[in-house]
Formats: C-alpha cells, sequence, structure tokens
C-alpha cells in the first residue's frame, strides 16, 4: 500500500509512502484486539477498591435479641449484613487486575489494528516534524494544515523531540508517542494516525 507524503503546510510532496502489507494489510484477529485493549485497560487499574466487611465496621457484637420466642427474625449483632451501617456480603477487596499475554498475540493485535486504521483511510504519513519553537500553537497550525484541528490524533515520532512534546502536551486530544511505544489501544483510540517518515520506517519492520 502506498501513501501520499505531505509535508508540515498539509501540502503533498509528490513522493509515496510504502506501507508494508506485513503491517497494515493483515487478516485482522478481532479477538486479539479485544484480548490486548483488555490488557491495557486491566493494567491500568489501581486496585485499591475496599469496602468494610462485617468484621471490620464499628460497632457492637452484642446480640440485639434472643434467637426464639421473641416472634421476630432471627438476628445477630448489628453490624450484620441485612441492617443499615452494617457490613457489606463479598464487597471488592484489593487485588491486582494485570494479567500476561503472549508477545505474538500482542503483535498480532497491533499490527491488526494498525491494518484496520489503512482500510479506514485515517493515517496520514508528513515529513520529519520541525518545529520552530516549542510553542502550544506550533501544533495548532500543523494540525489545521492536516485538517485534523479539533480531532483526537495520535503523532508517531522516530525519536524523542522536545519541542514537538510540549508543543502538543496542552491540546486535548492530542497524543505524542515513539514508534517503539506504540500499542494496540493507542492505535484504536484515535480518529486520526499520523506517522512521520522516520517513524514509519520503524513500523515496517514490526
Amino acid at each position: 500500500m502506498e501513501l501520499a507524503i505531505y509535508n508540515q503546510e498539509g501540502h503533498d510532496t509528490g513522493r509515496k509512502a510504502n506501507l508494508s502489507d506485513e503491517v497494515f494489510a493483515v487478516v485482522i484477529n478481532e479477538h486479539a484486539l479485544y484480548l490486548d485493549v483488555k490488557q491495557f485497560l486491566a493494567n491500568r487499574r489501581q486496585g485499591t477498591h475496599k469496602s468494610k466487611e462485617r468484621s471490620e465496621v464499628s460497632g457492637s457484637t452484642r446480640k440485639l435479641h434472643k434467637q426464639k420466642g421473641g416472634g421476630g427474625s432471627r438476628i445477630g449483632d448489628i453490624n450484620s449484613p441485612v441492617l443499615v451501617g452494617g457490613g457489606r456480603v463479598f464487597g471488592p477487596r484489593p487485588r491486582d487486575y494485570r494479567f500476561k499475554l503472549n508477545r505474538k498475540l500482542k503483535d498480532l493485535a497491533r499490527r491488526s489494528a494498525l491494518t484496520l486504521k489503512a482500510q479506514s483511510n485515517e493515517i496520514i504519513v508528513v515529513e520529519d516534524l520541525k518545529f520552530a519553537d516549542h510553542k502550544t500553537k506550533e501544533y495548532v497550525k500543523f494540525a489545521k494544515n492536516l485538517k485534523v484541528d479539533g480531532k483526537k490524533v495520535l503523532v508517531v515520532l522516530a525519536d524523542r523531540n522536545n519541542d514537538v512534546y510540549l508543543s502538543m502536551r496542552n491540546v486535548p486530544g492530542a497524543r505524542l508517542m515513539t514508534a517503539s511505544d506504540i500499542n494496540t489501544y493507542a492505535v484504536l483510540d484515535n480518529a486520526a494516525l499520523i506517522l512521520t517518515e522516520s517513524s514509519l520506517e520503524l513500523i515496517n519492520k514490526f
């Protein structure tokens, strides 16, 4: 697959970028996508949720009334889960939500996500970015030139670029990553995927 290469002004340079079929034209595996996104979101969970159980709430352990002969239901102490202010039955406890996926499955999921973006025409290839200064207006101007302003955008660079990072960090919906860091969730969670020429060379080797 070939895509036109644009410059920072949003003009077609007349050159073409080659997208590897082994990365951008694979058979999409929806289950691999599901598992990888599920793992990514699970790994972000803190797992610090906790509710008090019967033995942890504050209250007397005295039995409220005798077991039989009172004409009422059987009941224990005031910490009983059936009473207001009592403990919670089977409440959440701190836990680790992380789980493992095989490397090959994660690679397949990432290639499937990139293929989805390619099929949806949501990939834009640009020349390597060189901002004059680390100002927000530099990225805003760049986004307007490519007609992606106001959209959720992922910009992928080959290496870290402080000027580009500082120009993007205050723009809602704009995200910056290096080619070695991109993952399935990051690729899917945007309306446009902007790849620089040098980052595309690395991604083609995935």
